[in-house]
């Protein structure tokens, strides 16, 4: 780390001698379009994916809860996508969105619906791989399987017992004794979105007119393909700062809304 941070002060193409030119990487970095443009899909990609995967999964988890026949099957049916590889899991992906003869678009078309672009429309990119990334939560299901696993059936009971409803114990007993996950989840998943680069590089190479650009695609772009690994450096600074400072965001706002049921130091 201590490295790349010297690495950023100077320009280098890793062939030719390395030259110090300070801080002019950083300035290039925020005076260039491309940065905030790919700062705004990061951006956009992580507020609409970071909600859905820590709501969904958690309902997948509560589905999961139950005990039910087959409930070790279903487990592992909604695991398996989490264990396939990113660059397996968008090929498949690539085959669905297809617009030519994608499974979506011949689902559209057989029940008479208009076909769609999906991710190689620029409106409708990220909302698609956003979706990619629900599909592959199987981590954050786990997680919060395990964390409702934990909660005390007493708990459960004597709420039973003093009349309380399915609506009130999931408001009152599951959701509170279930905020230490929720909190490790949103921070995980904010942090994993923030750094998004393999369904990008696969599936649209930033595309399409850039709208699926992520920030760690175009710090690659710099490095590896136009041979600028100061100014790739100061760019990986950059996210790492972002991402520093997003982190200690959530975490300064926890003490409002994150219950420890010891009631200790968080």
């Amino acid at each position: 780390m201590l490295y790349s941070l010297y690495i950023s002060t100077m320009d280098w193409n890793i062939i030719t001698p390395m030259k110090f030119i300070g801080l002019k990487n950083y300035a290039e970095a925020f005076g260039d379009k491309l940065t905030w443009k790919s700062l705004k899909v990061t951006a956009y990609y992580t507020v609409l994916t970071v909600p859905l995967v820590v709501a969904v999964s958690f309902l997948v988890a509560m589905l999961l809860n139950m005990k039910v026949k087959l409930i070790s099957l279903a487990r592992t049916i909604f695991y398996i996508p989490s264990i396939v590889p990113v660059v397996a899991s968008a090929a498949i992906w690539m085959y669905i969105y297809n617009p030519t003869y994608g499974l979506l678009n011949g689902i559209l078309r057989n029940t008479g619906l208009p076909t769609q672009n999906f991710i190689y429309g620029p409106n409708s990119v990220i909302p698609c791989l956003a979706v990619m990334a629900v599909w592959g939560a199987g981590n954050t299901v786990i997680i919060y399987l395990a964390g409702l696993q934990g909660v005390s059936p007493q708990l459960y009971e004597a709420a039973k017992i003093d009349g309380a409803k399915g609506r009130q114990t999931f408001r009152h007993i599951t959701i509170p004794l279930m905020t230490p996950i929720i909190f490790y989840n949103v921070v995980m998943t904010t942090i994993g979105c923030l750094q998004t680069f393999t369904q990008s590089y696969i599936m649209t190479d930033g595309g399409p007119a850039d709208s699926s650009l992520f920030f760690s695609l175009l710090i690659y772009r710099n490095a590896f393909k136009f041979g600028r690994m100061g100014y790739a450096a100061a760019l990986s600074w950059i996210l790492f700062v972002i991402v520093g400072a997003l982190t200690l965001v959530i975490f300064s706002t926890s003490n409002k809304w994150v219950y420890y049921e010891t009631g200790g130091d968080k």
